[in-house]
């Protein structure tokens, strides 16, 4: 054991280790990077977590920077959960629902983020309630990851994404001093600001920055669409009445601004009725047009997939409802209205409009949920490769495009597989415009290493060229930013550079997410053996 887990082990009441086995395990996240922490931690408490972030910055104060990674699950795509210092594992023990308020006018759940996202809805939904931004990681993701990349998920176009549902939080500062963010009125800003401390100076800094930006925020950073690179948060911190609130400058943060302690949600109410329909289209032109009409039913959830996801999943030996059907595309979409009146209405408005259409329809009156949502779930199968080296990298999933552009987009997509020489079939979550689409790779290969790069810059130059987001439903961390950040002007850039500088003068907060990364350090992180083995036990679409 070397002497800094020595010395920490002496210090906290969590477990700190250097193990060559532990060290390996948390190098690896959801993402195809890989890098070897120093240290692993198992904080017991956030005084814990107080002591680490002490400890570092006084070692930064001396000029020796050892970086702080704060991990939930792991699920990260992006390389965010993963970094060369300390590891601080929230699981291990910082799992716990703190307390629940089942007041009709007041619900809200207060935890500890290592909780697992599935574990907390189930007691919630215990008692009638529910968070419903899950994302499609939830059996194996945690509330504090979903904060700090402001996940969505197949709901989130009604709901929005799981920042919406935070209402405040207890945050660890770089220093390890420990602050409560909400919103709080001018007065309270100006007490704030009057501070002689860590919290005083950020306040004061922030406050400048916004005051110094206002124009350049309303007009470039500001958005009314899922957005999570950079700090885009810095628009919602000071409201017109001189109220402020840091909470949504920390959500989708990825730790680089703070270490997350404990979060309060407001909830949701959640009915355990559910109505279903598949419709099966030999066109995707034509489920396209069919999703364009049916939002106007106001679904829950309403997503096209491709009819490759499913040629795809056939030859692997899946077989569903509509068995031998040419598949052009297929639409999915959900209800789950509290009252069985408003949701047989939709449902009744929605099979109507279908019945209009070319469609082979499937519904929850003759088919069971579950046989509905193996269909929705086609990805599970042809995550799991079979092939030896080949794989499916999440390296461009989730972004947004608006609607008046997404056919185009779809066309463009088209002619960027044809130029890699690869295939891209789309699945749109069509309520928020989120599309997936994963590419076969194999990425022992030089070819492929070269080609996932290349491919992950057009990519997001083709989405930013139609006006959309490459990073909706989660955070750029260390994969995406190169190419997102060289689309990003250089002035929303500053801004969100003197942001990060404010909350973490010395660097040690998650170093190398967030910020512009050299290409040559990416590759040199690749992991040629990415796989889904971590997350085995999970369908790798729940």
């Amino acid at each position: 054991m070397n002497k800094i887990a020595q010395y920490l082990n002496e210090h906290i009441l969590g477990e700190v280790t250097s193990n060559e086995h532990t060290r390996q395990q948390f190098s690896r996240d959801g993402s195809i990077l890989h890098i070897n922490p120093e240290l692993v931690v198992h904080p017991r408490s956030t005084n814990d977590i107080r002591k680490i972030a002490r400890f570092t910055w006084q070692l930064a104060e001396k000029g020796n920077v050892l970086p702080i990674t704060v991990r939930g699950g792991g699920s990260d795509q992006t390389g965010a959960a993963i970094g060369k210092g300390i590891i601080v594992n929230t699981v291990a023990h910082l799992n716990k629902i703190i307390f629940l308020s089942l007041k009709n006018h007041d619900q809200f759940v207060h935890v500890q983020p290592g909780v697992n996202f599935e574990a907390l809805n189930d007691t919630l939904r215990s008692h009638g309630m529910i968070i419903p931004t899950f994302p499609s990681s939830c059996k194996y993701s945690t509330i504090g990851g979903a904060v700090a990349n402001n996940a969505g998920g197949m709901q989130s176009g009604r709901f929005g994404l799981t920042g919406d549902f935070v209402e405040r939080m207890e945050l660890i500062l770089a220093n390890g001093d420990l602050i409560e963010t909400t919103r709080i009125n001018k007065h309270e800003l100006n007490k704030k600001k009057g501070l002689q401390t860590f919290e005083g100076e950020i306040y004061r800094k922030i406050d400048g920055i916004i005051e110094d930006n206002q124009q350049l925020i309303d007009d470039r950073i500001a958005n009314s669409t899922p957005d999570n690179a950079g700090y885009p948060g810095i628009a919602k911190v000071k409201e017109r009445d001189g109220s402020f609130d840091l909470t949504p400058l920390i959500i989708g943060s990825q730790g680089t601004l703070g270490i997350v302690s404990e979060i309060v949600l407001k909830t949701s109410f959640y009915n355990s009725e559910e109505s279903i329909i598949v419709a099966v289209f030999d066109d995707a032109i034509k489920a396209r047009d069919a999703a364009g009409v049916l939002m106007s039913v106001q679904p829950t959830a309403l997503e096209v997939l491709d009819g490759e996801l499913f040629e795809t999943a056939k030859n692997c030996g899946k077989k569903y409802l509509f068995k031998d059907q040419e598949i052009g595309a297929i639409l999915f979409m959900s209800f789950n209205d509290i009252g069985d009146r408003i949701r047989g209405r939709k449902m009744k408005q929605a099979m109507k409009k279908l019945s209009k259409m070319d469609a082979n329809i499937f519904n929850s009156d003759d088919y069971s949920t579950d046989e509905l949502y193996a269909v929705r779930d086609v990805s599970s199968v042809i995550l799991q490769s079979s092939s030896k080296g080949e794989s499916l990298p999440p390296i461009i999933d989730g972004a947004s495009i608006p609607a008046e552009r997404r056919e185009e987009f779809i066309a463009a997509v088209d002619e960027l597989a044809k130029k890699h020489h690869i295939t891209l079939p789309l699945q749109i979550q069509w309520l928020d415009g989120v599309i997936h689409t994963r590419p076969t790779l194999q990425l022992n290969t030089v070819s492929d290493k070269q080609k996932t790069f290349k491919l992950i810059a057009d990519y997001i130059e083709l989405v930013v060229s139609c006006g959309g987001n490459i990073v909706a439903e989660s955070g750029e961390g260390r994969l995406k930013t190169p190419a997102a950040y060289a689309q990003m002007d250089d002035e929303v850039l500053n801004v969100y550079t003197q942001i990060r500088d404010a909350f973490d003068p010395f660097g040690t907060l998650n170093p190398g997410v967030k910020q512009k990364t050299d290409l040559k350090t990416l590759v040199a992180m690749l992991d040629p053996d990415y796989n889904l083995a971590n997350f085995a036990k999970h369908s790798p679409q729940d």
